[in-house]
C-alpha cells in the first residue's frame, strides 16, 4: 500500500511530468526519397530504334533497385546507389510495337505498316556493338541513318510511328498495357521500392509523363491516351478526369523539356489560340502540379537571355532542336518565346495570370528525371550511360552530331533525379507528396534540401536539431502557400542544405524571388543567402567565386573548398505585402568534372574542341513557396 500511495503523490506526478523522454513525434514527411519519373525502355519506338533491343521494364526496375545487369552495348552495369522509386514512362504512341514486331506477332505483320517496318528492320539492322566499337566515320554514318527524317528510309523508319496511326487493334494495345501495369505491380515493394504505372504523351514540343497512383486493377481498365488521340493538353486533362471518375483512382501529368518546346509549354493561349481562361488555369494547376525542370536534354530553370544578371543562368542550356546551345533571336518575339519555355519565367507569368483570372495556371513544383531511353537511370557524371543506347559510353559519343536536329554529343547533360519528401516509401505517400509539391529537383547529386516559409522563424532555428518540427509548426514547406501577412512583418525562410554524402561540397544557397509589382510588371531577384568558406558579397551584390579544385586531365577534384552544410533563416528585405510573389531555393555545388572529362580520361580522347564544357557546377531547385496578399 505504501508503494501505491507514493505513485499517487504530488511529488511522483511532478517527477513524471519532468521526464526527459520526448513526446511521441508528430508524423512529418521526414525522409527524402530519390527516384526517376521518366525512363524509357525497348517498349518505346525511339528507344528500340536507336539500339535498345533487349532491355525492357523488368530490367529497368532491377537496375533501379541496385541489381547488376548487362547494358545493351555489352558491359555489366550497376547504379552506385539504388533509387527509391521509378516510373517507366514509355511513349504511348505505338507502345510495345517494336519488340512485338521483332517477335513476329501476326497481328502486326498482317498490317501494311507493320510488314514494312519488319522488312526494313531486317534489311537495315542496327548492330550497336559494331557501331560503338567501329570507326568514328562508321559511327557517324549510323547516327545519320537513324535520324534520316526526311525520307524515313534505312534505319529511321520508326519515326513515323509517332505521327501515323496506331499499329495493331485495341486487343493488341490492351495486351501491351496490361503487361506494362502488371510488371510495375510485380516490382512494387511497399516500404522498400516503389513503382508507378506511367507512360509519356508525346505531341510535338509539349510532352507530358502521365503517372498513376494505382495498380493494374484500376489502371488496366483504360488505354493510354496518346498524341494519336489528341495533341491538345485540354484533351489530356479530360482523359485524366475520366480516369478518376471511372476508377476512383488518382493520376497526374508532368510536363518536361519546356526548354525545347519552341515557345509552346507555357504559352498564355490555349490550344486554339485564345487567351487562357479561368477553366484552363484551374485545370492545368489541378492536373499538372509538377514540372520536370532538368534532364538529359538540358536544364529548364532559366535562360541567360531571360535572366541576364544571374551568373548561374547559363547551365546546360538548350534552346531548340535545331539550335541546342541557345543562340536565339534577342528580338521581342524571341524573348516572348523564351519566356514560355523556362520555369522561372513561367512562374512569373503565372503570377500575371493569377492577377487577371484569380487562378494561377503555372503553379508547379520542381523535380528532375532522366528521360534516358536505355532502361538505365544512370546520370552520375562518372557513371553516365547516355540518353539512347547509341550514346552509351564509347570513344565517339562526345564528338557525335546529328545535323538534322543540330545535336552534338557533348550537349547532353548527365541529369537528373526527383527528390520527394514523404512519410514512407509507398505509392500513396509519394504520390500525395508529389500532389502537394513537396519535392525538389537535382541535376544528379543527392544533396538534402529543406525549405520552409513563415512569419516567425528565428536565426537560431536554422541550427536546431528539431528543424523539421519547427519548420512545420511555424510555417509551410516547399510547395506551400503563405497569405495574410501580419502587419509589419516580412516572410522568413528556414533553409538547410546538406551535401551528397558521396559528392561535392556546397558553394552557395540562393533564394530566387519572382513578383508582380503594383503596376503589373514582373520581376525577379537572386539573393545569395548562404555562402561557403566564410565569403561575403561585395558592394555589387556578387559573391567572389568559390574557386575550383578540378583536375580536368585526371577527371578529379577535392572537397578542400566549399562547405558540407549550409543553413540560414533569411527574411525578404524587399517585401511588399500587396504584391504576388514566389520564392524557391537553388543550391549549387563547388565545381566538379563533367561527364565529358570522364570520357576524355577513360577513352584517352585528343583534340577536344575548346567549346566542350569539361567542368560543371551541379545544383538542386526546390519547389516554390507562393505568397498571395490576404
Amino acid at each position: 500500500m505504501a508503494l501505491l500511495a507514493w505513485l499517487a503523490s504530488p511529488s511522483a506526478m511532478a517527477a513524471e511530468d519532468s521526464s526527459y523522454s520526448r513526446d511521441v513525434p508528430a508524423i512529418y514527411p521526414n525522409t527524402v526519397y530519390w527516384g526517376d519519373t521518366h525512363l524509357h525502355t525497348r517498349m518505346s519506338l525511339d528507344s528500340n530504334g536507336m539500339g535498345n533491343k533487349a532491355l525492357g521494364p523488368d530490367d529497368a526496375y532491377r537496375f533501379a533497385k541496385g541489381e547488376l545487369i548487362t547494358a545493351e552495348s555489352g558491359p555489366a552495369v550497376k547504379l552506385q546507389r539504388p533509387l527509391d522509386f521509378l516510373v517507366v514512362a514509355d511513349h504511348a504512341e505505338n507502345l510495345g510495337v517494336m519488340p512485338r514486331l521483332e517477335a513476329g506477332d501476326p497481328r502486326l505483320l498482317n498490317t501494311k505498316t507493320g510488314r514494312r517496318w519488319y522488312e526494313q528492320s531486317r534489311r537495315y539492322p542496327l548492330r550497336l556493338a559494331e557501331a560503338l566499337q567501329g570507326t568514328a566515320e562508321y559511327f557517324g554514318e549510323v547516327i545519320q541513318s537513324v535520324f534520316d527524317l526526311k525520307s524515313l528510309r534505312r534505319r529511321s523508319f520508326f519515326w513515323d510511328g509517332f505521327t501515323g496511326k496506331s499499329i495493331g487493334d485495341e486487343n493488341f494495345r490492351h495486351s501491351v498495357w496490361s503487361e506494362v501495369a502488371a510488371t510495375a505491380d510485380r516490382h512494387n515493394e511497399p516500404g522498400l521500392f516503389t513503382t508507378f504505372v506511367g507512360y509519356e504523351w508525346t505531341p510535338d514540343g509539349i510532352h507530358r509523363v502521365v503517372v498513376f497512383k494505382d495498380g493494374a486493377e484500376k489502371v488496366g481498365k483504360i488505354l493510354p491516351f496518346s498524341a494519336q488521340d489528341s495533341s491538345e493538353p485540354e484533351a489530356l486533362w479530360s482523359f485524366l478526369h475520366r480516369y478518376e471518375i471511372q476508377t476512383g483512382g488518382e493520376v497526374i501529368a508532368i510536363p518536361h523539356n519546356s526548354n525545347v518546346s519552341d515557345g509552346k509549354m507555357f504559352a498564355v493561349r490555349d490550344s486554339v489560340g485564345r487567351p487562357i481562361g479561368r477553366t484552363y488555369a484551374s485545370q492545368r494547376s489541378r492536373w499538372e502540379p509538377l514540372l520536370e525542370v532538368t534532364q538529359i536534354k538540358g536544364d529548364s530553370e532559366t535562360h541567360p537571355m531571360l535572366s541576364p544578371t544571374d551568373e548561374f543562368a547559363d547551365y546546360e542550356t538548350w534552346s531548340t532542336w535545331s539550335n541546342p546551345r541557345g543562340r536565339v533571336s534577342k528580338s521581342e518575339a524571341g524573348q516572348e518565346k523564351k519566356r514560355a519555355e523556362y520555369a522561372r519565367s513561367a512562374l512569373k507569368l503565372g503570377l500575371a495570370e493569377q492577377a487577371r483570372l484569380g487562378t494561377n495556371p503555372f503553379k508547379f513544383g520542381m523535380i528532375g528525371s532522366t528521360d534516358a531511353h536505355t532502361a538505365l537511370s544512370a546520370v552520375a557524371e562518372d557513371n553516365y550511360w547516355g540518353k539512347f543506347s547509341l550514346w552509351e559510353p564509347s570513344p565517339h559519343r562526345l564528338f557525335s552530331r546529328v545535323d538534322e536536329w543540330g545535336w552534338r554529343g557533348w550537349d547532353m547533360a548527365a541529369a537528373g533525379y526527383a527528390a520527394v519528401w514523404a512519410t514512407q516509401n509507398t505509392r500513396e505517400a509519394l504520390f500525395a507528396a508529389m500532389k502537394r509539391r513537396e519535392t525538389y529537383a537535382s541535376t544528379g547529386p543527392r544533396m538534402v534540401v529543406r525549405l520552409f516559409g513563415g512569419w516567425d522563424y528565428q536565426p537560431q532555428d536554422a541550427w536546431r536539431p528539431d528543424l523539421v518540427k519547427i519548420g512545420y509548426a511555424k510555417g509551410v514547406p516547399m510547395g506551400g502557400d503563405l497569405t495574410h501577412a501580419p502587419k509589419g512583418k516580412a516572410p522568413s525562410f528556414l533553409i538547410r542544405a546538406v551535401k551528397d554524402p558521396d559528392g561535392a561540397n556546397l558553394d552557395r544557397a540562393q533564394v530566387i524571388k519572382g513578383w508582380r509589382s503594383r503596376d503589373g510588371d514582373l520581376h525577379e531577384e537572386v539573393y545569395n543567402v548562404a555562402l561557403s568558406d566564410g565569403r561575403l558579397e561585395g558592394r555589387d551584390g556578387k559573391a567572389p567565386p568559390v574557386g575550383s579544385t578540378v583536375d580536368v586531365k585526371n577527371a578529379s577534384y577535392t572537397n578542400s573548398i566549399g562547405d558540407p552544410e549550409l543553413a540560414i533563416v533569411w527574411t525578404d528585405p524587399d517585401f511588399d505585402p500587396s504584391e504576388l510573389a514566389f520564392y524557391y531555393v537553388r543550391v549549387i555545388e563547388i565545381p566538379t568534372p563533367r561527364w565529358t572529362a570522364y570520357d576524355a580520361k577513360v577513352f584517352k580522347l585528343k583534340d577536344i574542341p575548346p567549346e566542350v564544357p569539361m567542368v560543371t557546377q551541379e545544383r538542386a531547385y526546390t519547389s516554390p513557396i507562393w505568397y498571395t496578399p490576404g
